[in-house]
């Protein structure tokens, strides 16, 4: 088998198909979403996306199958459960009243979301009154406390998988600030110690509990009351929880379909410093390209994946070869073999260690010099300095991958002899071009901001397949010019001035567009196709339905002459040509 040079010496960063670029089992999460069904979650209203009035219980489904409809995509190993309480009917493996654990066939509680779940749970405002029902779950004179049970049961869900190879989360979406207003002194007192008691028992076993409160129209959510102690806010963490949890209330109902790589450990280094002082840093991936999903090949009988196995035949006897295949290099006219222990050693440069060589300024590393995404170095035994959820200070640096001394050119050797020619903007022109860019200015931008519209597109495709859609989910591409903001007045006024300013009062921008401005080269191309196209008959080519017979080329001579787009298959222009001529 010969050797492929670009194979042994790739990065492993630049192979997409890397285990770097996949979920494992170290990054799983398992998620529980506990749903209040409380009458109040019925009887509030808020202002939705197309400001009609939407019951609390409504935007918490459609954040939760908003969220659902997304893991497919971004999160396909994630393991995820449903759970109502203070409900009517009760649907538990532990028999707890006023919690109901949705769930569909052939799926456990906790689990992968599948098609058939999304679907169903779509539905599940339809019928949730007349299958689950809606109470109150903790009323004065009775021990039932819906919560309880309800944290009961979610951390029952979560058992499953280890805190060492998964990340486990309660998302709680409720609008009662005071789940035990309605009881009096040692009643309320009891259920509110249980309740704490309970949810500190699951975070001791590493799940983490968080609250998305949903607002009253008439007064906001008081996470002081209760909830504040039950997931464990004080000082400045409390007075940030509110402003965060709506930020992350609305990112769930607008959550995009694209694909998030979740924070992991890439690998462990040995950071050396000197004298046989070392210490080991994590490293991770802050960015990396988005890309559509691997293709998996599935049986068209059961539906589920194939696994792929590969034999190799001798060209010879047409035996299959049972010994491993040996790996050559063709060097003056002699195969060099290699072994496979010995490849791993040429591929091995450098004994995956950092070593410090020593400092320099700052001003020595140039915005140029970064050739792909960094890479942030953390150390391993430091422990995260976080508020209101957020890592505030990494201790930590970004590796960045510098060019080698060859890589970089001066502005000479790219451009030469062009210092005298090139044209040079005046102080007003400049000045001009700075308001124009003023008036533009996107503010507060972030990359983030603006999802790739062509991923979008393939992922709404694939939820419509996947749910068996009618209609493809529109998609908005919002890299799109914003064509409003370009109208207003003072950008068009800046805009004109910035051309006058260049071009001058006198500046014809129809004509500078037409035919007199175009270029030697293009005349010279526009001349040669409209000579090559009448080498041919077309008319009586397309009566005689020879079209089919010439080759895309040829198509395109007619296509080009004519200014016509050359994009698409052979049908798309042969038909672009019979609607130019009129046929």
């Amino acid at each position: 088998m010969d050797l492929d040079p670009e194979d042994v010496f790739k990065d492993e960063e630049d192979d997409l198909d890397n285990e770097f670029y996949h979920q494992s089992e170290s990054s799983k999460e398992y998620v529980v979403y506990l749903v209040d069904a409380s009458p109040k979650m019925f009887n509030t209203t808020c202002a939705g996306n197309d400001q009609k009035d939407e019951t609390h219980f409504h935007t918490a489904v459609s954040c939760v199958a908003g969220s659902l409809k997304t893991q497919i995509i971004s999160r396909s190993y994630d393991e995820v459960a449903i759970c109502f309480f203070n409900t009517r009917e009760k649907k538990n493996l532990q028999d707890l009243n006023g919690v109901f654990v949705f769930n569909v066939a052939e799926r456990e509680h906790l689990d992968r979301p599948t098609a058939r779940l999304i679907k169903e749970f779509d539905c599940i405002e339809e019928s949730f009154m007349r299958e689950i029902g809606s109470q109150y779950g903790i009323v004065p004179g009775s021990r039932e406390n819906s919560l309880y049970n309800a944290l009961w049961v979610a951390q029952a869900l979560l058992r499953k998988g280890s805190i060492k190879t998964a990340d486990k989360r309660i998302l709680l979406f409720t609008n009662e600030d005071d789940p035990f207003g309605s009881l009096q002194d040692a009643a309320k007192k009891d259920m509110t110690r249980t309740t704490l008691q309970r949810a500190k028992d699951a975070q001791d076993l590493g799940i983490s509990i968080e609250l998305l409160p949903l607002s009253r129209p008439d007064s906001e959510f008081n996470v002081s009351t209760f909830y504040a102690d039950l997931i464990g806010l004080d000082g400045e963490d409390l007075a940030q929880f509110m402003p965060s949890a709506s930020q992350k209330l609305e990112d769930m109902k607008d959550q995009l379909r694209k694909r998030m790589f979740t924070k992991r450990v890439v690998r462990r280094i040995e950071f050396q410093i000197a004298n046989g002082l070392s210490i080991e840093l994590n490293t991770y991936a802050l960015i990396r390209p988005t890309v559509p999903g691997a293709i998996t090949w599935l049986d068209s009988v059961t539906n589920h994946p194939l696994k792929t196995e590969r034999s190799l035949i001798c060209e010879d006897t047409g035996a299959l070869i049972q010994e491993p295949p040996k790996l050559f290099q063709p060097y003056r006219n002699e195969n060099v073999k290699f072994l496979p222990e010995e490849i791993a050693e040429i591929k091995r440069i450098s004994p995956g260690k950092l070593r410090l060589l020593g400092f320099k300024p700052l001003s020595c590393l140039k915005d140029y010099y970064n050739l792909r995404p960094s890479t942030f170095v953390y150390p391993s035994d430091q422990d995260e300095i976080t508020s209101a959820g957020a890592q505030m200070e990494p201790p930590g640096m970004h590796m960045i991958y510098l060019p080698y001394a060859d890589d970089i050119r001066d502005d000479e050797e790219i451009f030469p002899d062009t210092e005298e020619d090139a044209p040079r903007a005046d102080e007003d022109q400049i000045q001009k071009a700075a308001a124009l860019i003023k008036r533009i200015y996107v503010k507060d931008f972030s990359a983030f901001q603006f999802a790739n519209p062509a991923l979008q597109r393939h992922y709404a495709v694939l939820q419509a397949l996947a749910l068996a859609e009618d209609d493809i989910p529109e998609t908005i591409d919002e890299t799109a010019s914003d064509e409003e903001g370009l109208t207003r007045p003072a950008v068009v006024r800046a805009a004109e001035a910035f051309k006058h300013s260049v071009y001058g009062d006198s500046y014809d921008e129809e004509s500078d567009m037409g035919k007199e401005k175009m270029s030697e080269a293009s005349r010279k191309r526009k001349a040669i196709a409209e000579n090559a196209a009448k080498d041919y008959d077309w008319g009586n080519l397309a009566d005689k339905g020879q079209l089919k017979n010439l080759t895309v080329g040829d198509l395109k001579v007619y296509l080009n002459a004519h200014n016509l787009p050359v994009s698409g298959k052979k049908e798309a222009l042969i038909s672009r040509i019979l609607t130019h001529m009129g046929k």
